[in-house]
């Protein structure tokens, strides 16, 4: 994770001491599962979403910070985010994150089950050691309640074959933009910047994290399983029917109807036949000219941004995403 960051030293720096306040957090009297936990902690995963924290944090009245609050606020929202990938691991019966055994494959579902609840209540925990008195303590349960209930319309949808653009982005805009908004957002409100640039902040983070996950949702037609660090087309085996599939099959319904009609039946063969034909009948091309209307959008709101190195780093971050393949 730290190599991600060489450019970006400060932000690297930071993110380093979150690992280690997160090692501290998963502190349990089952060492087996602690440092399970502790190794997903540092199973690869980039730490974006307390990088842009940090980012936005820099904008604001640096002399006014508190910097063990900053620290503690970042790494809640890590903790929140790994809650979620355990969770969804257990939804999606997955074998491999980050080119890792899953918990759930590891120890079973019901100790994965109690690993993620065992996050979730540590996410808490540092929200009120970080924030207790401030309006974000509730902002930030409200920005979970939205997170799950964009994994529910995930879930609800599940082998939908007339699934539309408009579900797909309700369920992306809470399940992932809104882990995205929240970084941003609170990260400039920690940073005392004023209300226009925390609103400002939060607009950026949800238009990154929905373009961020429409590329995540590319990469399952067209990444190699090895650079990709899990399995491939792994959401259209479980029914999951992501904006590259909606755009191909609803020009082309006819051509897809065989083989969604096979739901958890599909062959491995049968599902590379269907990436095939999204990539043929230009689903991947439309959802990624999507994901590049809502980097712009992002972008163009980054201008608006105070000048200095963190509005800089901030553009830098959100273009080389977009150039991510894993």
């Amino acid at each position: 994770m730290l190599s991600y960051w060489n450019d970006y030293p400060t932000i690297q720096s930071k993110l380093q001491i979150v690992c280690s306040l997160i090692e501290k957090q998963l502190q349990v009297r089952n060492k087996e599962i602690q440092e399970t936990l502790v190794d997903f902690a540092n199973s690869g995963g980039k730490y974006l979403r307390p990088a842009y924290f940090f980012l936005f944090a820099e904008l604001g009245e640096t002399n006014q910070q508190d910097e063990e609050q900053l620290i503690q606020v970042a790494a809640s929202i890590e903790i929140l985010h790994m809650a979620t990938l355990i969770h969804d691991d257990i939804i999606d019966d997955s074998p491999l994150r980050r080119g890792n055994i899953t918990i759930q494959s590891k120890y079973g579902k019901d100790i994965a089950v109690y690993a993620g609840d065992l996050l979730f209540t540590q996410f808490f925990d540092l929200l009120i050691q970080s924030m207790n008195g401030s309006h974000y303590l509730e902002i930030n349960a409200a920005s979970m309640k939205r997170l799950l209930l964009g994994e529910l319309d995930q879930m609800h949808s599940r082998f939908n074959k007339q699934e539309t653009v408009e579900d797909y982005f309700r369920s992306i805009d809470g399940k992932t933009a809104e882990l995205f908004w929240l970084a941003c957002a609170q990260g400039a409100h920690f940073g005392q910047s004023t209300e226009k640039i925390e609103a400002l902040a939060g607009q950026i983070g949800r238009n990154i994290g929905i373009a961020f996950q429409i590329y995540d949702d590319i990469l399952d037609y067209t990444a190699d399983q090895h650079v990709l660090q899990k399995p491939i087309l792994e959401d259209l085996a479980q029914g999951v029917y992501t904006l590259p599939l909606i755009l191909a099959n609803k020009e082309h319904p006819e051509v897809f109807a065989p083989y969604l009609a096979k739901e958890k039946d599909l062959s491995l063969e049968e599902a590379q036949k269907v990436a095939e034909l999204v990539i043929s009948y230009d689903g991947v091309q439309k959802a990624r000219e999507f994901a590049q209307n809502y980097t712009e959008r992002a972008l163009q709101d980054i201008t608006q941004l105070p000048e200095g190195s963190a509005k800089e780093e901030i553009t830098q971050l959100t273009k080389q995403l977009l150039q991510r393949t894993f």
